[in-house]
């Protein structure tokens, strides 16, 4: 190569293939280490160890490729005096600029620690059905970054910003006790007896009725009835609901529409 180019050249070049290795380096770590690691949690899908794995491990994946990429734009970046020199000049003044991009990158920043502290602390986990501040209430299906994915059983899929899911109220019905009772809501109208209601309900699957709400719109029922570990609770509450409602009907005390 000749001399005067690689002189004229140089900085440019070696910036090049510094980005080239960082991105082939963070592929490599990607798809063959941390990406093989990931599928093979998969393979133990009902395991509450394996939900756990995988959010941690879908969330360190993106983390170490992003470090890579960064190191690589810096390492690059390095290699221009100019740069450099800005670098140095920068240093001197690196308390107005941190308040610069914090102030701008607060949300970013913010979304960035909670996804972070998500991962570590784990209080959900891709495939956990969870409802949020009674605005969101869906099945998780992926936990970015900054972001958190959660399908909401009617064709959308719903994307939360971590920061809210660590600073709002998150009921998580993927865990606890797997033997704890099921509860569901049954409304009925204001006129019903309810001791007629309570003995056609109670007896069999269902093993107690409360009066939860009375309002103009009518009387809510709360539905309590037990529960197998290995059901899906989601599937065994729309179950108790319709027995509830087959229940009531056949006593006369809900009419047919």
């Amino acid at each position: 190569m000749d001399p005067s180019f690689w002189d004229s050249h140089g900085d440019e070049i070696s910036a090049a293939i510094t980005i080239v290795v960082a991105v082939l380096l963070a592929i490599v770590v990607d798809r063959f280490l941390i990406g093989r690691a990931e599928r093979a949690t998969q393979h133990l899908e009902t395991s509450q160890f394996s939900r756990g794995a995988r959010t941690r491990l879908r969330v360190t994946r993106r983390l170490v490729f992003l470090a890579i990429i960064l190191i690589g734009i810096v390492a690059a970046l390095s290699q221009f005096t100019e740069i450099r020199r800005f670098a140095n000049l920068l240093l001197g003044s690196t308390a107005v600029v941190a308040a610069i991009v914090g102030f701008a990158g607060r949300t970013v920043i913010a979304n960035f620690v909670a996804g972070v502290l998500m991962a570590i602390t784990q209080p959900i986990r891709i495939g956990d059905r969870i409802s949020i501040a009674d605005e969101v209430d869906g099945r998780v299906t992926d936990v970015a970054l900054t972001y958190t994915s959660i399908d909401t059983g009617d064709g959308a899929m719903t994307v939360v910003p971590n920061e809210k899911i660590v600073t709002e109220v998150v009921v998580n019905h993927s865990v606890g006790s797997p033997k704890a009772p099921v509860l569901a809501e049954l409304w009925v109208p204001l006129d019903t007896d309810l001791e007629a209601a309570r003995k056609a309900l109670e007896g069999g699957e269902v093993t107690s009725v409360r009066v939860a709400e009375v309002s103009s719109e009518g009387i809510r029922l709360e539905l309590q009835a037990s529960i197998d570990g290995a059901r899906d609770r989601v599937t065994r509450e729309a179950e108790l609901r319709e027995h509830g409602q087959t229940a009531l009907r056949s006593a006369g005390l809900l009419k047919a529409v």
